[in-house]
């Protein structure tokens, strides 16, 4: 028998970034190695409702209204009925909630809890004490992993910034890095342009603000009138792409900037392979899944030294920069120069050591582990529950959990599980004779 694990998080494909590619990889290795894999999500435009894809990979996007960022409203009780009933329907064993900005992550989390579930969560971000939005988050993300079982983190640097902020107990914290497929991100050194013709350097990210867009408009308006050989592509979408527009339409760079919008996944690596560089101006990052994809692809990487980005790639793959307008000129350049005087790392040995470096089916073994420690840890009872919040400081939560408690109880009684049917489970035969049928 195996277990059932159900990713949640706000995060999923369609939407493009690295939490989305996480759990589309993770759970497609997970289901290869015998396990059930469910992902709940709330809904893009008209994709609403069970989708499947790869492997039987089983998706419920939920008719739940996005509030802000991509994010549902943390209502805390409005979904407890449908998501019990997916919960009961897939007898999930295991809650596994992704991203601290994810409500619906943390609100499928609260209710498989109450109701006797284990819960693994992924941290894949960083966060600041002193801004309001940071103190908020912060409280917030504490008292949600008060009762989880075990959670991870995607670098060193971020298992100190979560057990400082969320104050968990670093005994339940584990490091488990992302990883990038370096089979599909391969180098194609004939989609560039010759360097004595141009220099190409790319940016693929979300356009909000932790992400640095407003260094990336000032590099271009910088670098552009410097250089009229060298160029820009920009793949990704978000709340300031007008300042890009604006820089390109101010300073009249039509011709050296392109902004090419959001991007599907499939269409990365061919717009990395159009490049010679790849530009990351990230305020924050605990992990960065861009510059990975780029290395894999043989592109040589400038970055801001913030968060976890030195634990990612190796010195000589990597120039590493302040998160200041002057340094990343500066790191620029450089790179460029070592570029015209072919100093530069051969991009079929970058997909090597990526390769080498990070591969999703250690990460999966890995995740494994910490499946099977919290599913031989004891239920928790109501009364467990709620003691473990009280050190959080925050009395009324106690009422919610409370409260999410009765109702789970109240649909104990109006609803009774013997009466949600049960979803088969597909073995890898019945996957096969399925596909037989169908042909």
């Amino acid at each position: 028998m195996f277990n059932v694990i159900c990713m949640a998080s706000d995060f999923f494909y369609p939407n493009m970034g690295g939490v989305e590619e996480h759990i589309f990889n993770l759970s497609q290795c997970l289901i290869r190695r015998n396990y059930k894999v469910i992902i709940i999500t709330h809904s893009y435009d008209q994709r609403v409702g069970v989708r499947y894809m790869t492997c039987g990979l089983k998706v419920y996007y939920l008719p739940i209204k996005v509030f802000y960022n991509q994010c549902i409203l943390p209502t805390m009780i409005c979904n407890i009925p449908l998501i019990r009933y997916i919960l009961i329907r897939e007898q999930v064993d295991i809650i596994h909630g992704h991203s601290a900005f994810s409500a619906l992550g943390h609100e499928v989390s609260l209710v498989g809890r109450t109701m006797g579930l284990k819960t693994v969560f992924t941290d894949h971000s960083l966060f600041g004490f002193a801004d309001t939005s940071a103190v908020l988050t912060n409280k917030f993300l504490e008292l949600s992993l008060a009762d989880c079982n075990h959670c991870i983190c995607v670098s060193h640097t971020g298992k100190e910034n979560t057990v400082l902020r969320a104050k968990v107990p670093s005994n339940r914290v584990s490091v488990i890095p992302n990883a990038v497929d370096a089979y599909s991100f391969t180098p194609d050194p004939s989609k560039r342009t010759d360097i004595s013709d141009g220099i190409t350097i790319v940016i693929i990210s979300r356009l909000v603000y932790r992400k640095g867009v407003d260094l990336m408009a000032a590099i271009m308006a910088d670098i552009c009138p410097k250089y009229r050989n060298i160029s820009f592509i920009v793949g990704g979408d978000g709340p300031k792409m007008w300042l890009l527009q604006e820089v390109r339409q101010r300073k009249g760079l039509q011709d050296q900037i392109t902004l090419l919008g959001s991007l599907e996944h499939s269409q990365v690596r061919s717009v990395l392979n159009k490049g010679h560089i790849f530009l990351n101006t990230s305020l924050t990052e605990a992990y960065c899944m861009a510059i990975v994809e780029a290395a894999a692809c043989g592109l040589q990487v400038v970055s801001t030294n913030v968060g976890g980005i030195p634990e990612v790639l190796p010195e000589k793959l990597i120039y590493l920069t302040e998160p200041t307008l002057d340094s990343l000129v500066l790191g620029l350049e450089k790179a460029i120069f070592d570029l015209q005087s072919s100093r530069n790392v051969c991009p079929y040995e970058c997909n090597e050591l990526v390769k080498s470096m990070y591969n999703w089916i250690d990460i999966t073994q890995r995740t494994e582990i910490v499946y099977k420690r919290v599913a031989g840890e004891p239920k928790n009872s109501l009364g467990e529950q709620l003691k473990s919040y009280i050190p959080c400081g925050v009395w009324p939560y106690l009422l919610v959990v409370s409260l999410v408690y009765l109702i789970i109880q109240f649909l104990e009684w109006c609803v009774d599980r013997k009466n949600i049917d049960i979803a088969k489970n597909l073995t890898g035969n019945d996957k096969i004779n399925n596909k037989n049928k169908s042909k």
